[in-house]
């Protein structure tokens, strides 16, 4: 018994002794990636950013440090999508994630404002999520000091589009982004969704993506083209939801329909000139029954 009691007061101790190194460890060598709860202002709420797959969005960011001001070159800043840092920069030293790798920028001459605002080029629906900025300034008590700017919250949205089509003719399907991986299509009487298209796939008869746009182009429409289109991302997330309806009838039809329903001018013309002729032949009957 008093062996099993020492060994679990000596383990207690290594354990004790393992946080107080792990704590001094993150004071020494991580005072980059600490911050301080106080540095976060109470209550405050995220700015909300609403984008839409493959467009460009700017996350805001603005400091009053005017000793950074002056000297942008040695302004080092931060962007976390928590717990994962997005974007690092100081100077022209400059870090991505992997996900993020040529997408992500802060503008070297808009540090001299103040500005460090995140610009996300070819956001897509996976960015979706809270960010924070921060900014790192030398301290006199620590070798950094970490200082909160900003929290944002960004929300990516697909598109959604309704398009009308007459049979045989053509429909460009926007991809919207280098991204979009694959086209599923549902027939408005199935609920089973079919692989249309892939990315890398070869060009067929009615199937043609083009060379440097990213756009589908579904030739020579039919009746049973009639449905919904999705284009997906990799990891299945939809960009872009199309309703295709195609119209059965021939324009020749409709233009007649509308014609029936709205005059041309020689028609009004007609009409008012008949008005007038009724309105004066009232006229005399009512003189000639007064005489």
């Amino acid at each position: 018994m008093k062996i099993q009691l020492s060994y679990q007061k000596v383990n207690t101790m290594k354990k004790g002794q393992m946080r107080l190194w792990f704590f001094i460890y993150l004071q020494c060598f991580l005072p980059g990636n600490l911050v301080d709860s106080s540095a976060l202002p109470s209550g405050a709420q995220p700015v909300p950013v609403i984008s839409m797959a493959g467009s460009e969005v700017v996350l805001p960011c603005s400091w009053k440090d005017t000793q950074a001001k002056t000297n942008p070159s040695a302004c080092h800043v931060q962007w976390m999508s928590p717990p994962h840092t997005v974007f690092e920069q100081l100077g022209e030293d400059k870090w991505q994630a992997a996900e993020f790798e040529g997408r992500v920028e802060v503008p070297q001459e808009n540090l001299l404002s103040g500005d460090c605002s995140l610009i996300i080029r070819d956001v897509q629906i996976r960015d979706t999520g809270k960010y924070e900025s921060f900014i790192l300034v030398d301290g006199a008590k620590a070798r950094n000091s970490r200082v909160f700017v900003q929290s944002v919250k960004l929300s990516v949205t697909d598109h959604k589009t309704r398009e009308l089509r007459m049979p045989g003719e053509d429909l460009v399907l926007k991809l919207y982004t280098s991204h979009s991986y694959a086209v599923v299509f549902q027939s408005r009487n199935s609920s089973e969704w079919v692989n249309l298209w892939k990315r890398g796939d070869e060009n067929t008869e009615r199937l043609e993506k083009h060379p440097q746009l990213e756009q589908l182009t579904i030739k020579n429409l039919q009746s049973s083209d009639d449905g919904l289109y999705k284009v997906l991302d990799e990891n299945d997330l939809c960009v872009s939801t199309v309703q295709l309806m195609i119209e059965e009838k021939g324009y020749s039809f409709r233009v007649n329909k509308k014609q029936e329903n709205i005059p041309t001018d020689a028609t009004g013309k007609r009409s008012y000139s008949a008005l007038l002729l009724l309105s004066a032949l009232l006229s005399c009957l009512h003189v000639f029954h007064l005489h």
